[in-house]
């Protein structure tokens, strides 16, 4: 588990890239209500991951830091810290699709089980707030979400985030 200095400096640069370095104003803030900062989701990706006591301790922590900075290359005009370690640089390069979601509802079933867990991290997160998507998109979303999950019990079983995932899917 990460320490609490070190969380707080990360959490700290998620939030202030997010605000000061986005590629464009909508990038700042989340859709669904034009006032919650962005950087709130991936601190509440990564702090959900961090509650997942039968994930194995060395994924929690590389995970965690991962969904803290999956957005950054993505949404913002900021590089990873000088710091960030290989695995996690590995893994958010992984979680990082230039062509936005229908790249990565296609291309995510090649990548490892690692970055789906992520992506299932970002996608309940994203289902939270998704008043703003269509009842189309919503549907998509929903049964991608769903695939993910599926995917991610085979490897990872009784896990909240699975969960969660089918309960919100649940409409």
């Amino acid at each position: 588990m990460p320490n609490t200095t070190d969380m707080i400096a990360r959490i700290t640069f998620t939030l202030k890239t997010h605000d000061q370095h986005a590629k464009s104003p909508n990038k700042r803030i989340r859709k669904w209500d034009g006032r919650t900062p962005y950087g709130v989701h991936p601190s509440w990706c990564a702090l959900t991951l961090l509650c997942e006591t039968n994930l194995p301790e060395d994924l929690r922590e590389r995970g965690y830091y991962a969904l803290l900075l999956h957005d950054i290359l993505e949404d913002t005009n900021a590089q990873l810290p000088d710091d960030t370690p290989d695995a996690v640089r590995s893994l958010v390069a992984e979680m990082t699709f230039p062509g936005g979601s229908a790249q990565e509802m296609q291309e995510v079933w090649t990548k490892s089980t690692e970055c789906k867990l992520l992506k299932l991290f970002d996608k309940v997160s994203n289902l939270l707030d998704a008043t703003w998507m269509d009842a189309v998109k919503l549907a998509g979303y929903r049964e991608y979400t769903l695939h993910l999950a599926d995917e991610v019990e085979q490897h990872y079983p009784n896990l909240n985030i699975t969960r969660m995932a089918r309960a919100i899917c649940a409409d």
